[in-house]
């Protein structure tokens, strides 16, 4: 377990322990001695250290006819991944959950996509990867949800922002050269802004889209 050597490494550097370091000043106020880095947040507005759950405001209800599946317990990582997930879509940061089969992965990112995103600003385009999947079938589900907006620029409407999700994206089978290229379109996308549209090879800027996906241990299905 790492975290605890990180945790009084990052307590002692932020106290100004090490005399070879300088001390980081803008760190403030000090991090509480109870627990570890992981288990608090800086609230920016107040200026104070909180714990993870002290974010959920009100006690969890469970409806007499809810379906267990659907069901997600609050707990600190759903607190803390939950708000991971909204403060980077909010600033348009891609973001990757990795983790095994049946931790909750799908469930918390559509949690957050569905509750806790405002539907007047933002769209949601929902894909699962298996080994079948092909690049020009992702290029092309994500091509047909996407409004022109001018001239070889393409986006959701005009106002806002589209969240792509892609859940089991370690699924598309490698080619010969061990490559995905599902995940090699993906790459394009986040790297160059877009990708050519195939029956004319025109280039194609897509803007105003993040990508938030979810997979198992690395590996094709």
């Amino acid at each position: 377990d790492s975290r605890r050597p990180w945790n009084n490494y990052f307590k002692k550097l932020v106290a100004g322990e090490f005399q070879d370091i300088k001390r980081l000043k803008k760190v403030g106020p000090p991090i509480p001695e109870k627990g570890m880095v992981f288990d608090y947040v800086f609230l920016t507005k107040s200026c104070e250290w909180k714990p993870w759950m002290a974010l959920n405001d009100s006690a969890q209800v469970i409806a007499p006819k809810a379906i267990p599946q659907e069901v997600i317990i609050t707990t600190i990582d759903t607190v803390r991944y939950s708000y991971l997930l909204e403060l980077n879509i909010h600033n348009e940061i891609p973001t990757l959950y990795c983790g095994p089969t049946g931790t909750g992965k799908s469930v918390t990112i559509m949690n957050v996509l569905m509750k806790n995103l405002d539907k007047e600003k933002y769209n949601t385009i929902e894909l699962g990867f298996s080994a079948q999947t092909s690049a020009n079938q992702t290029q092309d589900i994500i091509d047909g949800k996407l409004d022109k907006r001018r001239k070889g620029v393409f986006g959701p409407p005009i106002g806002k922002k589209c969240i792509i999700f892609i859940d089991d994206l370690n699924m598309p089978a490698k080619e010969h050269y061990g490559a995905q290229p599902p995940i090699e379109i993906l790459r394009q996308l986040i790297d160059h802004g877009g990708w050519y549209d195939r029956k004319d090879n025109v280039w194609r800027s897509i803007v105003d889209v993040t990508l938030v996906t979810a997979m198992g241990p690395p590996g094709g299905g």
